[in-house]
């Protein structure tokens, strides 16, 4: 037999075999690789009661009404398992949104994941630690510091991102000097970049069995409905005054109210 040809029968059995052993060891998603949308819902509520900006009126666990004028905050990191425990991971650059009371289209995170059954939510309430001090080029879009700053959601002088931000007055403010009774929770830290600082990331795990798991399928939107009830920011491991702590920034109290409000997440509803 010509050596060429036997050389050349050899190339080609061996490629047929290696493209054997690649496929077979491939793992495909659950649904057989292929994708959709799944929405998360973020609905904001204080206690019973639908939030309403400015004019909604709400008493808190130490009894002192208040109104909100400004909620929003980052949810990053949403990651899905299914019912055998497999869990999938939706690729961080895509996986970075800020919710805003009074901007209806801000509260849903809209992300694509394999087509399949899902039992378990898991998402980041705020920015992590490596985005936090990443390039300015990776950290675009709600990320961006200068659209960040607009938002108010940016501490330049403290170059980090506030993940939690919620502002309004309360009668048992002591009032300041334009006569207003304001509190603001301006909550953040990622842990610091070359020395240890607070650290309010905060990893929020929610089952979905309760309300209907999510069956994510081609050629329709999956939406998971989550309550937010920003009324356990008051009232958890910790007990806050608004008369007590009016202004809660980069503080050390800064990580009781975020050990409360990690609470604030429920599944309502699926709707598939």
């Amino acid at each position: 037999m010509n050596i060429k040809f036997v050389f050349i029968y050899i190339l080609v059995i061996s490629a047929i075999v290696l493209q054997s052993c690649s496929r077979k060891d491939e793992v495909a998603p659950a649904g057989g690789g292929e994708m959709s949308t799944l929405s998360v819902q973020f609905d904001n509520i204080v206690g019973a009661k639908k939030l309403q900006l400015n004019t909604g009126t709400y008493v808190n666990a130490s009894g002192e009404t208040f109104k909100i004028s400004l909620l929003q905050y980052y949810i990053s990191n949403i990651q899905l398992k299914d019912a055998a425990g497999k869990t999938f991971v939706v690729p961080q650059d895509s996986s970075y949104f800020l919710i805003k009371e009074g901007n209806g289209p801000s509260q849903f995170a809209k992300v694509r994941v394999p087509t399949g059954d899902y039992y378990t939510l898991s998402f980041v309430l705020g920015v992590d630690s490596l985005r936090n001090t990443m390039d300015i080029s990776k950290r675009t879009g709600v990320l961006d510091p200068a659209t960040g700053m607009d938002n108010g959601m940016y501490w330049s002088w403290n170059s980090g991102y506030i993940f939690f931000k919620m502002e309004g007055t309360a009668d048992a403010v002591p009032a300041d000097p334009s006569g207003q009774h304001k509190f603001r929770y301006h909550i953040g830290g990622f842990g610091g970049y070359s020395a240890p600082t607070i650290n309010n990331v905060k990893t929020i795990t929610i089952d979905l069995r309760n309300g209907g798991i999510p069956k994510v399928r081609v050629g329709r939107e999956a939406n998971v409905h989550l309550m937010v009830d920003v009324l356990k920011v008051f009232d958890g491991s910790t007990r806050v005054s608004l008369a007590k702590n009016s202004s809660v920034m980069f503080s050390d109290f800064s990580t009781l109210v975020a050990n409360n409000y990690i609470n604030m997440f429920f599944h309502d509803h699926t709707e598939n």
